[in-house]
């Protein structure tokens, strides 16, 4: 799946300012990563039962998950941190109460409920993908695969993208494109490798490139989301839905793109991608506050805003990626490994549960939405997730669920 991707843009790399700040966490101790795991595999114990038929809403209330069916875009954040669990513990509890809500993925992509999403990545991939990959359960893979279908029916061949939200024929959200989708593409690239159909991969290239194109500015900020004519395949504008303003640069978005653009370089190995993966991250890094611990939207630097504690974590995954693809010798993989140790170190330190022991949640000080007044400063699931990802990828060899 090679082949080098051409833009059409020139995004300009602005450096990376000040990496020193980042050295001093380069150094944690393994023990102190264990420590913080195990603190998360506590919160785990604690929601296994209630969370057995039901899944944590996406954002906490009081700091408290109230309990929801499998509706949600967020579903398998919660189901995913069960199998990093498993695979951190072998422990078969885990590994039943995953399997156990497997049927419920089963049913919702069956039965099409709450299915006209692009986040049928998210949803299926740390679910059914991760089954696979850990245990080979062959029904899972069948289950992934079928969503990997109605992921690709979202697939619009003029504009070269997947339609993020709503029915195909709905107008206001027709043609819409986000950044968030960069991360539900690894279940279009793996579906091309268990099926051996390359329909599934096409789609995926061409959405990142559409992607690459559009949502990243000229600065190597992002978008949230942009709208293409479905007719002509023409660019129209970029808007935010959940960002400080249409030009601002929300922190989460600029999140799904450090760390999408390096999970597409993993499966097309094009280094464009990976290019355009570092402007990205030295947009985010230039922008953070002393702590590491982004704003909910980069045109905040410092004062009264609220912090997006879930953007940090999934940057800290990303930027793990990220080097991870990049050359012994390049000038840029040690900072930025030094960068996420850093991140998840003042997580661990300063954003956790810990302090609330009636929180169900692990991160505190999370933004779903500001401009919606929803989510804010409360725990997200997608947030408690990805630090879990972050320190397990900081204590082993991670196989990547993506």
């Amino acid at each position: 799946m090679r082949g080098d991707m051409e833009f059409g843009t020139t995004v300009r790399d602005e450096g990376l300012r000040d990496a020193e700040r980042f050295v001093a966490a380069a150094h944690t101790s393994p023990q102190d990563w264990n420590a913080a795991l195990d603190f998360v595999l506590k919160k785990i114990d604690q929601n296994l039962l209630p969370f057995r038929n039901t899944f944590p809403a996406p954002a906490s209330i009081g700091l408290v998950y109230p309990a929801l069916p499998n509706t949600d875009w967020t579903s398998s954040f919660w189901t995913g941190m069960v199998w990093l669990a498993y695979e951190r513990t072998g422990d078969p509890k885990y590994r039943e109460s995953a399997e156990h809500q497997l049927a419920s993925y089963r049913e919702r992509v069956e039965k099409r409920i709450a299915t006209e999403t692009h986040d049928l990545g998210f949803l299926y991939t740390l679910s059914c993908v991760a089954a696979w990959r850990l245990t080979g359960n062959a029904e899972a893979k069948r289950v992934a695969v079928l969503a990997a279908d109605l992921l690709l029916e979202r697939y619009l061949s003029t504009a070269g993208i997947i339609q993020a939200w709503g029915d195909l024929t709905d107008m206001a959200q027709r043609g819409r494109m986000i950044i968030d989708c960069c991360m539900n593409l690894p279940l279009l690239y793996w579906a091309t490798e268990v099926t051996g159909d390359p329909a599934y991969a096409a789609a995926a290239r061409s959405h990142v490139v559409q992607s690459a194109r559009y949502l990243v500015r000229p600065d190597a900020s992002t978008y949230h989301t942009y709208f293409m004519d479905v007719a002509t395949g023409a660019p129209r504008h970029g808007k935010t839905a959940q960002g400080y303003a249409d030009d601002s640069c929300w922190a989460r978005g600029q999140a799904w793109a450090i760390y999408g653009l390096a999970l597409s370089y993993r499966y097309t190995r094009d280094p464009a991608l990976l290019a355009l993966g570092k402007k990205v991250a030295n947009y985010f890094l230039n922008r953070l506050p002393e702590d590491g611990i982004c704003y909910w939207d980069l045109v905040f630097t410092r004062g009264p805003e609220e912090r997006d504690s879930s953007a940090a974590a999934i940057t800290a995954c990303g930027l793990l990626e990220l080097a991870g693809h990049l050359a012994p010798a390049d000038v840029l993989r040690r900072p930025y490994e030094q960068a996420a140790r850093f991140m998840v170190r003042s997580l661990a330190d300063h954003y956790t549960s810990a302090s609330q022991p009636a929180s169900n949640g692990v991160l505190l000080h999370s933004v779903y939405n500001k401009p919606a007044k929803f989510g804010v400063d409360e725990c997200t699931i997608w947030g408690d997730y990805y630090y879990m990802e972050a320190l397990i990828r900081l204590t082993t060899d991670w196989r990547v669920y993506w």
